[in-house]
């Protein structure tokens, strides 16, 4: 079985291979994760992909919407690997889907389904309500939900068919049985203002539309400047935490350029205050 490290670094190598471009601009070469109109950007994040040992791809530049379909991928193999090989800590029966699933296909949020048919068929409704609450995280980890074989498998626990007749739980109590969203997802390969905000909004329709329990939310980016990942990090109560796919990295480089200070500064900031951590450590607080 591959270890964390391994698989950490599998992660980056496949990056590096399928995602990460450079460019050239007056006289500076910068990767795709980069804001050229930055000179910290492009600094922090060139130092970057030199300790994650990124190879120099300038020849065929990858359009930003299929980057970003990429990095979901790629994150969301990651998370699957590293979370199964730690199966024995949250056994149970789990899928990780990217391509943009639904909420109303998961067991707290079922009651949106019969909502958003009575919008479609409602113009009123529909300019009242608009439809924002029907999230599409770009990750998606689901939990089935069980039979009584399951819970009987190593001893005769529910022995009565008028118990627990309630929990969705148990896949006898509803028909169609629907997996429980165990955890969201949001990847941003950079963060501008406007794509914080979007996933400050997802997060919070998880929040205020749920029936039963709250799903993790987090999400994952790639952005060098620690200042633009403050705009997703800092404050409480909408995103559990924020993961950089190199935060090992990003801090020896923030650590070594002078002209980076304050980004520096904001980095630790983050950290010390658990708002931002390592992409190794999201298996384990997804897990809890």
């Amino acid at each position: 079985m591959a270890t964390l490290g391994t698989l950490r670094s599998d992660y980056h190598a496949k990056l590096g291979q399928q995602v990460i471009r450079f460019s050239t601009r007056a006289g500076i070469t910068y990767p795709n994760f980069a804001d050229c109109g930055s000179r910290s950007s492009t600094l922090i994040a060139n130092g970057i992909a030199e300790a994650l040992g990124v190879p120099r791809q300038t020849a065929r530049q990858i359009p930003a919407q299929r980057a970003g379909a990429l990095f979901e991928n790629l994150t969301c193999e990651f998370i699957e690997h590293t979370l199964t090989a730690i199966s024995h800590m949250r056994p149970g029966k789990w899928k990780y889907l990217t391509s943009q699933t639904q909420i109303s296909r998961f067991a707290q949020y079922r009651h949106l389904k019969a909502l958003d048919d009575l919008v479609r068929d409602d113009r009123d409704l529909s300019t009242a309500l608009g439809r924002d609450y029907l999230v599409t995280p770009d990750i998606v980890v689901s939990r089935s939900a069980v039979s009584h074989d399951d819970i009987n498998g190593q001893a005769m626990f529910l022995d009565h068919p008028g118990i627990a007749t309630l929990t969705p739980f148990l896949e006898s109590n509803c028909s169609p049985a629907l997996p429980f969203l165990h955890a969201s997802v949001s990847c941003k390969w950079t963060i501008r203002s406007d794509r914080s905000q979007n996933t400050r909004t997802e997060a919070l329709n998880l929040i205020r539309n749920r029936k039963g329990r709250l799903p993790h939310i987090v999400a994952v980016t790639a952005e060098p400047l620690p200042m633009r990942i403050a705009s997703l990090a800092l404050g409480t109560g909408d995103l559990d935490c924020v993961y950089h796919i190199a935060l090992d990295e990003l801090k020896t480089v923030c650590g070594a350029l002078p002209s980076c200070e304050d980004q520096a500064e904001m980095l630790f900031t983050m950290i010390d205050g658990d708002r931002l951590r390592d992409i190794s450590d999201l298996p384990f607080d997804i897990a809890v």
